[in-house]
């Protein structure tokens, strides 16, 4: 598609984008990352390419806010004071997926989520402003990955990203430029009464 430097134009670009059912390479408060809407799997299933993902692999979700984390999944007393201590933040909890009924198109809640665990969900809130107000934009939550093959380190040169992505007619890649040396989000499993870390 096309690249363009991080800007309210390329938001709105960015949301057209995600609503189209293409993917877009976003910078966030980590890495960079590949996003697509979670509820439609044309989208989700361009990501597991274009990465050279396995299936099996599943992905983690950007969520606006609390209210549409708990339309997704289960959160009990415990957990919500973890989450409101560490979100917005660079933390991925895992939590027990809740069945949803999709009753209106506009609702926050969703029947079907694409390329995630059956049984649980990797979930977070970031902390940038601009992918903030996407998510806002979008109302959906966003599947998402960090970019770069699967197996390979996660790519923070945006000049890397240009020539290994750039070509791909399905991808817009919004730039903020060469981000700092950084680590995905740290991963916490809340499944069970003990916290256990699982990517630090």
């Amino acid at each position: 598609m096309e690249t363009i430097a991080l800007s309210q134009k390329a938001l709105d670009k960015a949301i057209t984008a995600l609503r189209d059912g293409d993917v877009i390479i976003f910078p966030t408060d980590t890495v960079y990352g590949f996003l697509a809407d979670a509820s439609n799997k044309k989208a989700v299933d361009k990501i597991y390419k274009i990465k050279k993902r396995p299936k099996s692999k599943p992905l983690s979700v950007f969520v606006k806010d609390l209210k549409m984390a708990e339309s997704l999944v289960k959160v009990d007393e415990r957990q919500a004071k973890i989450l409101k201590k560490f979100w917005p933040g660079q933390y991925t909890f895992i939590l027990k997926r809740k069945k949803t009924s999709l009753t209106n198109p506009t609702a926050v809640g969703f029947v079907r989520l694409y390329g995630l665990n059956k049984k649980t969900i990797a979930i977070r809130i970031p902390k940038h402003t601009f992918l903030q107000k996407l998510l806002k934009k979008v109302n959906r939550p966003l599947a998402q990955t960090s970019v770069n093959i699967s197996g390979e380190l996660p790519l923070i040169n945006i000049g890397d990203i240009i020539e290994k992505f750039g070509s791909d007619k399905n991808i817009l890649i919004i730039s903020a430029g060469d981000l700092k040396k950084s680590k995905p989000s740290k991963i916490t499993d809340l499944t069970n009464n003990t916290i256990k870390t699982l990517r630090k």
